[in-house]
């Protein structure tokens, strides 16, 4: 399950990604527009610029803003960035393997082969999504449901 913290920072870099220009929107704005505690949303920002998805800018006018083009920030970046390993289990994960103390033979564990399968597909889907791909999608599925249907 994603945590809260990485739910947040979805919403939060795709509101970002909503403004056409990329001026910098102040963190109570954000948080309001987005339903995040203030405080919270804070600490989630430092660490996606950290990342080197946001920059800030300080004073009067300041805030944060997208470093990158949604285009460029995928899904599987946030998570990992995050929750860290998409792998549920170590011993199927590409940034943090560890072989698992019970397991006798990794190339015939069963658990291994089903997980492992589970880590790709779930890489392919959110490395391939980017944040302006989210955008489209939820443009589409609004335009979808204004349409009504008579007979």
């Amino acid at each position: 399950m994603l945590s809260m913290k990485t739910r947040y920072a979805i919403k939060a870099l795709i509101a970002l990604a909503r403004k056409s220009e990329r001026t910098p929107v102040l963190i109570s704005a954000l948080a309001e527009q987005e339903s995040i505690p203030k405080k919270f949303l804070e600490l989630i920002l430092l660490d996606l610029k950290a990342m080197g998805m946001l920059s800030s800018k300080q004073g009067k006018h300041g805030g944060y803003f997208l470093r990158l083009e949604p285009k460029q920030i995928t899904i599987g970046q946030i998570v990992r960035g995050i929750e860290g390993p998409l792998a549920l289990l170590q011993c199927v994960s590409q940034t943090r393997y560890e072989r698992c103390s019970d397991c006798p033979d990794e190339k015939l564990c069963g658990l291994r082969l089903v997980f492992k399968d589970v880590r790709d597909a779930t890489s392919k889907i959110l490395d391939n999504t980017s944040l302006e791909d989210v955008m489209t999608r939820v443009d589409v599925e609004g335009r979808n449901t204004d349409l009504m249907f008579h007979i």
